[in-house]
């Protein structure tokens, strides 16, 4: 009688696998279509930065963490959530809205959470629940982490420079170059740590998984595996600095110091999982294969329920594309011309730029340079950056977008912040840098530049990157296109005034050039806008 029992519960919920697996491989496969460029994006990002090449790895490791666990859904048959179906809704409006304004960081979480929510959509939740892990390790497949980069390269060269003072060894330092006797040194984005840090948070998450069933070790040892590739990089670039001054700078430079990076980092985190696993749990496979109690979930869902959550799920994914079709219909094809900005009084054209400096804005649909005087002595260079047709290569505010490279040989950007002004009456607020010419000592009284940089969108100045994105994703939705620009002004520090007096004097000269050609800007920029 039990032998019967058990056979007439196995058929409908072998039945319900099937149809529910087949159903999931087929939103996998629309969802894969619709979002192509997304999950394009998502696999160049793996192929050309070495930050993220894990990537690759991280839907196989999935698949693998849940084959290990597949005993315990031995209970469970498929039931479709209505929850999950809500929530991406949600997510799938998420994705709209960063793609609108071409923001990598809503997108790419996005789809990887679509994949999830889809396949929590078909199945329900208590199957998911029993699989939290392998889906919740899919996310280690999202590029993030590049908003962290100005913060550990500054952290980095606080440590570097602690340390060799602290070692007795003088240092000069001037934003993220310093100079010792031996030579200059200066922190790139290969140093921020960043490698090192997401690598050993992936390989820290699995490890706490696999090793401990506590939720408090498992916590604890996350956290280790944050603060370990913190300290071992700070350890790492001082490390090198030293190398390099004791060898005469023959060791620890070029490609030298990179591979050293690696193999010191390479001892500490083997070092970090020994220790970690003398503490590891006994592995329980007998919980791997034990069987959810059945009543947890219905063992008779029908192919109807499955079939309906399936369309209702291809219906909600499909449909922001369309939407996204019809609002970028209002953007216009033709390549922005941009109009010439007339000067205000006191400020005169000149044809001599200040300086040889140019951002580095990538791909901008259109570019202008102007240089103005008002006196002798007082010059400001103006340039803007124009985009249009917006997307995954040409973007207003992108990390990619920077005043200065740091491989640039020519210049170097010594100091960043912000400074408030009154543009027509109204308070703004603008990005600010110094800017140093490399072919002159750090140490010496080389030419160096005051620069200030704001955007302009949906016919608004603003210096914020999340107001600038709002901003555009508001006037795409207006219809209005996604025309948006980046101004940047400039000027010479003046090396005639002593130095406390430079930066004002320069902020005082830029505030009044703005105040001036602020109405001949926005003019030119609508206009180029309008296409006139």
């Amino acid at each position: 009688m039990k032998d019967g029992l058990t056979a007439s519960l196995e058929a409908p919920t072998s039945n319900a696998w099937r149809t529910a697996t087949g159903l999931w491989l087929i939103l996998l496969v629309t969802l894969l279509w619709v979002y192509r460029e997304g999950f394009a994006s998502l696999v160049e990002l793996w192929s050309k930065s070495e930050t993220y090449t894990h990537g690759f790895v991280v839907p196989l490791i999935s698949l693998w963490l849940a084959w290990r666990v597949r005993g315990r859904l031995k209970g469970l048959a498929p039931s479709p959530s209505g929850l999950a179906l809500l929530v991406m809704l949600l997510v799938a409006l998420v994705w709209l809205l960063g793609d609108l304004v071409s923001v990598n960081a809503f997108v790419h979480p996005a789809l990887v959470a679509l994949v999830i929510l889809s396949f929590v959509a078909v199945f329900g939740t208590s199957i998911a629940r029993e699989l939290m892990f392998p889906l919740g390790f899919l996310f280690f497949a999202v590029p993030m982490g590049d908003f962290m980069l100005p913060w550990l390269m500054d952290r980095t060269a606080d440590f570097t420079v602690l340390a060799l003072r602290l070692t007795g060894i003088p240092v000069y330092r001037e934003g993220l170059q310093f100079v010792i006797p031996s030579g200059t040194w200066s922190v790139v984005e290969a140093c921020s740590g960043i490698r090192y840090l997401i690598a050993s948070l992936m390989v820290g998450c699995l490890f706490a998984y696999l090793s401990y069933s506590s939720l408090r070790k498992r916590w604890l040892f996350m956290l280790v595996a944050l603060l370990v590739p913190l300290l071992a990089n700070w350890m790492r670039a001082y490390m090198i600095v030293m190398i390099g001054h004791l060898s005469g700078n023959e060791l620890a430079t070029g490609v030298d110091h990179l591979i050293y990076g690696w193999v010191f980092f390479g001892a500490v985190i083997l070092a970090m999982l020994f220790i970690g696993a003398r503490w590891a749990d006994p592995v329980d496979a007998d919980h791997m294969e034990a069987e959810v109690v059945v009543g947890n979930s219905p063992l008779n869902t029908s192919a109807r329920a499955l079939w309906g959550t399936a369309v209702v799920s291809a219906v909600v994914l499909v449909a922001p594309q369309v939407l996204l079709q019809a609002l970028q219909s209002s953007i216009n094809p033709a390549s922005p011309v941009l109009a010439h900005v007339a000067a205000a009084e006191p400020w005169q054209p000149i044809s001599s730029p200040t300086s040889d400096w140019v951002p580095a804005f990538q791909n901008p649909s259109g570019e202008a340079r102007h240089s103005f005087a008002a006196a002798a002595g007082s010059s400001v260079d103006l340039g803007i950056s124009y985009y249009r047709q917006q997307g995954r290569d040409r973007k207003l505010v992108s990390s990619s977008n920077a005043l200065v490279l740091s491989d640039d040989q020519r210049w170097a950007q010594v100091q960043n912040g912000v400074h408030s002004v009154l543009v027509d009456g109204d308070p703004q607020v603008v990005q600010t840098a110094i800017l140093r010419d490399r072919s002159v000592s750090i140490t010496s009284s080389g030419k160096r530049l005051r620069v200030w940089r704001f955007y302009w969108v949906g016919d608004r100045f603003t210096s914020s990157d999340v107001q600038a994105k709002l901003l555009g994703a508001l006037q795409l939705l207006r219809g209005q296109g996604d025309d948006a620009a980046i101004v940047v002004m400039s000027t010479p520090l003046d090396d005639r005034l002593p130095d406390q007096q430079r930066v004002p004097a320069a902020d005082e000269l830029l505030n009044s050039f703005l105040q001036a050609q602020s109405s001949p800007l926005q003019s030119m920029l609508r206009t180029t806008q309008q296409g006139r």
